[in-house]
């Protein structure tokens, strides 16, 4: 009988099955670290992105804040430029009143009655002067709350005065300023100027 001694044969299948083992041990190793490389490099490249994409909108959002900043500015300046321009033609308007006011006082002066002085204290008028007589009195203070633009006179103190030798009667009076409606006012004012300022007894 033959005998075949199987032991070397074993041997070698074993170490081969240990080679072909550890070659795949080997290469799966090294797959798993591509993957993980892999994987890794995506992560970091999206990461990287996702950074620049960051920096972008926070650099955009810097340059949306100084917009901002100078758009709140440029409005700053026009609210400024626009508080200059009302105040402008609040002394425009109040200038063009005061040129009404005192035209339409030199107006309503009745012959014989002249002013010494003329003072506004908001929405009041003081006058004071001479008149001929108290008759001339009464006809400015009707011709005054005729005009639409003085109302209610208050004589305040009426008295005897001698001026240049000559008898008149010295008055005090307020009224009241209106609303201007709008009017021409150039009119008369060589009459209003004249009058004005005309000194006490002058004819």
């Amino acid at each position: 009988m033959i005998r075949i001694n199987l032991l070397p044969h074993r041997e070698l299948k074993r170490k081969a099955l240990q080679q072909q083992f550890a070659v795949l041990a080997g290469l799966t190793v090294g797959l798993g670290v591509l993957i993980i490389w892999g994987v890794h490099e995506m992560v970091m490249d999206k990461i990287n992105h996702q950074n620049g994409r960051n920096q972008y909108l926070r650099d955009e959002i810097a340059v949306l804040d100084r917009q901002i900043t100078e758009i709140k500015s440029i409005k700053e300046k026009i609210q400024e430029m626009l508080a200059r321009k009302e105040i402008v033609e609040s002394l425009q308007g109040n200038r063009i009143k005061v040129v009404h006011m005192l035209d339409e006082v030199a107006r309503q002066l009745p012959e014989g009655v002249y002013l010494k002085s003329l003072k506004q204290t908001n929405e009041h008028l003081h006058l004071a002067g001479y008149a001929q007589s108290n008759a001339g009195i009464s006809t400015l203070m009707r011709h005054l709350d005729a005009s639409p633009w003085l109302e209610s006179p208050l004589l305040i103190e009426i008295k005897a005065a001698t001026e240049s030798g000559v008898r008149l009667s010295e008055f005090d009076l307020n009224v009241k300023l209106t609303e201007l409606p709008e009017e021409d006012g150039h009119s008369g004012r060589n009459e209003m100027a004249a009058k004005i300022t005309a000194t006490a007894g002058q004819p």
